[in-house]
């Protein structure tokens, strides 16, 4: 019994994808995750900034 709740609790603490998967160069489809997310919304914010102050 203990086994089995020792299972059930590693799968809850894995990160479920959000928004779908990926193909990368490879041709795998690769999860999307939250630390994708926040990572493309940090590269999109620095060069925002980068584009706002060359104007």
């Amino acid at each position: 019994m203990q086994q089995h709740s020792e299972t059930h609790a590693n799968q809850q603490a894995q990160p479920q994808p959000i928004c779908g998967s990926i193909i990368d160069d490879q041709g795998r489809e690769v999860a999307i995750t939250p630390e994708m997310i926040k990572q493309a919304c940090e590269e999109l914010e620095k060069s925002r900034v980068a584009l706002a102050e060359k104007n």
